[in-house]
């Protein structure tokens, strides 16, 4: 496992932008498949984006063209840059480690580690 932290959240009127950032300990962390999920009160975690170890990533159909996710293998940072952002958007959003396995076309991850989580709030 890793420890995660992110860090970026906040308050940000709708269109506007932020950047996600999170920080994993450990040297491990090339070998691990990355991911941002979201939660919504009363519901559980979905994904908002992944990346694989080879850069290979996947996105909600809700966020795609809008955000990106990224690494950085030498700082062990993982990042989710989020434009023209959305009410729907609010939530809480989790870094998250694991896995990932190629399946008809797609990847799925196996989370393995989360962060504490960072909550989002996009104003109308």
């Amino acid at each position: 496992q890793v420890q995660l932290v992110e860090s970026g959240g906040g308050l940000v009127q709708s269109g506007g932008s932020l950047r996600l950032s999170c920080a994993a300990s450990g040297s491990i962390f090339s070998r691990k498949s990355m991911a941002w999920y979201r939660q919504y009160p009363g519901k559980q975690p979905g994904l908002v984006a992944g990346i694989t170890t080879g850069g290979s990533t996947k996105y909600a159909d809700s966020v795609k063209g809008r955000f990106t996710i990224s690494r950085d293998n030498a700082n062990n940072k993982v990042y989710l840059q989020m434009n023209s952002l959305k009410p729907d958007d609010t939530a809480v959003y989790y870094c998250a480690a694991g896995s990932a396995t190629s399946y008809s076309g797609t990847y799925y991850f196996q989370i393995d580690s989360w962060g504490q989580g960072t909550q989002v709030t996009v104003s109308s």
